[in-house]
């Protein structure tokens, strides 16, 4: 028989919602949600909610709303929820003044295998970085970030060319069996933590800023092609073409690679009847999938037709 578990859940985005409606789906009582305040965004600063604060409308939870996580009053009100966890995902650094608070205590869920790759965009940098294995990690917290004590993990073979929005949504799943597993190995005291191990060479995943998605093509073929899938589709990495003597700032989507004789010391860009090449010391990148600064997406026959007679310099 399943215990009686009372969960309060933090997160934001996508990611947790899932992870949240597994939670509703396997009839653990949620007392109460916790996501950040509305805030203005958009041309016309429409008031966005977060995803998580959309899902709890919809499933009538209680939503809570802090500026800030070391409130008192906020802090008084989970006190009085007495939650038996509390589950975070994809959420802000939690303070140490709500880690007594759940019975059983607090635990989030990160998208990698840590220790490695932590931080705040671990599905982009293990594209990134060309990893073939990645995976979902649970563990308790502590004052750090992303170091606490791990409780359980899973594993997760990158498929070849996948993208950061394929790999997001394979991890949302695996992460939200996790959590599920978590909750019910917690609730009956059977899993023993476990230190982080000391790993020697450590791989970070920090922030994207708009600077560090920018495109080097001068970097070897491969290192370019996981960069680009890496970003993809969101934040997008980036290069700056001059088209009739106007610079623009393109996103490159997508794309493939070819080792070949056509090649260019220095990287260079062509345009063929339906192609665009950019050349390099060991071959060319081929681009698929193209979005224009204020376009929509479009495939690379669409841009061509869309700038006719153009010259382009990279």
């Amino acid at each position: 028989m399943k215990p009686d578990i009372k969960v309060v859940f933090m997160g934001t985005p996508k990611f947790a919602v899932h992870s949240l409606k597994k939670i509703l789906d396997s009839k653990y009582l949620v007392s109460a949600v916790v996501t950040p305040p509305d805030k203005p965004a958009g041309r016309g600063l429409k008031t966005q909610l977060s995803d998580v604060k959309q899902f709890a409308i919809e499933n009538n939870l209680l939503i809570l709303q802090p500026k800030s996580l070391k409130s008192k009053l906020f802090i008084k009100q989970l006190e009085g929820l007495s939650p038996d966890m509390i589950v975070v995902v994809a959420f802000k650094k939690i303070p140490k003044e709500i880690f007594s608070i759940p019975k059983l205590g607090i635990f989030n869920l990160h998208a990698s295998l840590l220790p490695q790759y932590r931080g705040a965009a671990p599905i982009n940098w293990a594209l990134i970085n060309g990893e073939t294995q990645t995976g979902v990690t649970t563990f308790l917290l502590d004052e750090k970030i992303d170091t606490g004590k791990i409780l359980l993990q899973k594993e997760f073979e990158i498929h070849p060319n996948m993208n950061a929005a394929e790999l997001h949504d394979e991890l949302m799943e695996l992460g939200s069996e996790l959590v599920i597993e978590t909750i019910e190995k917690m609730a009956i005291n059977s899993i023993i933590p476990q230190n982080q191990p000391n790993t020697i060479q450590l791989k970070d995943a920090p922030k994207l800023y708009p600077i560090t998605c920018r495109i080097n093509w001068e970097k070897p073929l491969l290192e370019i092609h996981n960069f680009v899938r890496g970003l993809s589709p969101y934040p997008g990495s980036w290069t700056n073409f001059t088209i009739n003597n106007q610079q623009k700032k393109i996103k490159i989507l997508s794309g493939e690679f070819v080792y070949s004789t056509e090649k260019n010391e220095t990287a260079i860009i062509e345009m063929k009847k339906d192609e665009l090449l950019v050349k390099n010391f060991e071959g060319y990148y081929k681009i698929q999938t193209l979005q224009v600064e204020g376009k929509k997406t479009m495939n690379v026959r669409n841009f061509i037709n869309g700038y006719k007679n153009m010259s382009l310099v990279l």
